[in-house]
């Protein structure tokens, strides 16, 4: 494997197999066993298209629903948690549609590709990737559990437990077998979700004035928006994994406007349908779509749809937390990897479900977007200093990963933003001084990644310029 190489050791430390492995072609549903290896451009296919059903069909779920309640408990009213809604989801979705590009010019996944700017130090952002798909497992199988329990009148247990094998087999199947499924999962999904939106104006009113006022109103306006932002921020590190068997002729325009249109309009959707029917789903979402549609055969249909919603979303996550592992320097097969992230999704989504699921949800989904903002800070400093250097020439895995960077810069200002971020931070665990001050918004997020950028940016250039002084004075050079 020449790019990237393990972490943990040369490029022959593990078999190559367990990072190249067999590729899809249009329609081969068979197990992808290929890794974080790049793929060959003789290996891609496919269209811009593909990458809207792709960020559209696992967003529709009652995570997102659930999300949306949350403005409403804050105390807002409909129309001011909407916009900060639609305000957080595009400034989350910009960066993820951005990231989204690289995979077609580069065949390689997003966490790979940052080994580019992190160096063996990728191990941090690695880890932290993986250990976020996981509690994104937890977090979206929390609703699609209960709501396959409910269905088919199981304990909640179980409901999980055949959730967490579909979606492990999901991606264990990986990227053609995702991108099928998503493809159909649009449609039903949509569908689903248009039934439900219609009994929701017929018989539930949106909350017309909020409880808060003044600066604690803007505190939670701050705080709704960025809860937003946090679901399409989160998509951010699995970005190019999904676009990474596109060919390099793909219209990366199109790629981007396909990406940002799949995130932002399903994910405002599916929060604006909890900020109309808060009163009617609370934590119990699952029940709450099943008694809004009636039950019956409708109920049924609803509570399928939520639970194939969990099943879409967290093959995703199984999927890109494979890449993930792999990325640290774990020499597993990708199949395995996927199927880990799944077992080890079972005992959270428990944990969970065993206490005020209101309050876990909002500290889990903060807690596991936090480090995100510095990350893609980095990656896109180091992105941009690489194109400039290249002057238009393509991407190539091989002459970039002769061009290494030292580990310690993006480490720095990775370690730096996050710290910096603390005491902007709002959780129920955890509130920081400057936080509290401004009435409960939370600006962790942007502080993180403005932080990260004036950190990382001026060594990023230092090494650069550092790196065309040798290139100019080097004894060929001279020669020439």
């Amino acid at each position: 494997m020449s790019f990237p190489p393990a972490p943990n050791g040369p490029a022959g430390a593990a078999p190559p197999s367990v990072f190249d492995g067999r590729t899809p072609t249009a329609g081969d549903l068979r197990i992808e066993t290929r890794g974080i290896a790049p793929v060959p451009a003789a290996q891609r296919y496919g269209g811009p298209g593909r990458l809207f059903t792709v960020w559209f069909a696992p967003n529709l779920t009652m995570t997102g629903v659930f999300t949306g309640t949350i403005g409403i408990v804050l105390g807002l009213d409909f129309t001011t948690a909407l916009v900060a809604v639609v305000l957080g989801t595009l400034l989350g979705a910009v960066p993820t549609a951005y990231l989204g590009t690289w995979g077609s010019l580069t065949g390689t996944g997003q966490l790979a590709l940052a080994r580019l700017a992190f160096g063996r130090a990728v191990a941090v952002p690695g880890v932290l990737q993986w250990l976020s798909s996981v509690a994104w497992d937890a977090l979206i199988g929390l609703f699609g559990g209960d709501a396959l329990a409910r269905l088919c009148g199981w304990p909640f247990w179980l409901g999980v437990l055949v959730m967490m094998v579909g979606q492990g087999v999901l991606g264990v199947l990986g990227y053609e077998a995702i991108h099928r499924l998503q493809k159909i999962m649009t449609f039903v999904l949509a569908a689903a979700f248009v039934v439900l939106t219609l009994k929701l104006l017929d018989g539930v009113h949106p909350t017309a004035t909020g409880s808060v006022h003044g600066a604690d109103r803007a505190g939670a306006f701050v705080l709704t928006s960025t809860i937003a932002l946090s679901l399409s921020l989160s998509w951010a590190p699995y970005a190019s994994d999904f676009s990474r068997y596109l060919p390099r002729s793909a219209s990366r325009p199109r790629m981007f406007w396909y990406t940002l249109l799949g995130i932002s309009v399903s994910f405002v959707a599916v929060q604006a349908l909890g900020l109309w029917g808060a009163s009617a789903f609370t934590d119990q979402t699952a029940r709450g779509v099943d008694e809004l549609l009636g039950g019956g055969a409708l109920g049924a249909f609803g509570l399928l749809a939520v639970a194939l919603a969990a099943l879409c979303s967290n093959a995703m996550n199984d999927y890109s937390g494979s890449l993930a592992l792999q990325t640290v320097g774990v020499p597993i097969p990708r199949p395995s990897a996927a199927a880990l992230s799944a077992v080890l999704g079972f005992p959270l989504v428990l944990w969970m479900h065993a206490a005020d699921t209101t309050a876990r949800f909002q500290n889990v989904l903060l807690f596991v977007g936090y480090w995100i903002p510095g990350f893609v800070a980095v990656v896109a400093v180091d992105w941009f200093a690489r194109a400039a250097d290249r002057g238009g020439a393509p991407f190539d895995p091989a002459v970039e990963s002769a061009r290494p960077q030292p580990w310690w810069p993006a480490l720095t200002a990775f370690v730096v933003a996050f710290g910096a971020a603390v005491p902007f931070m709002d959780t129920s665990l955890y509130v920081g001084p400057v936080a509290a001050a401004l009435h409960g918004a939370d600006l962790a997020y942007y502080v993180a990644f403005l932080v990260a950028l004036v950190v990382y940016a001026p060594l990023r250039l230092l090494r650069r310029t550092r790196e065309q002084v040798a290139e100019a004075t080097a004894p060929d050079a001279a020669v020439h």
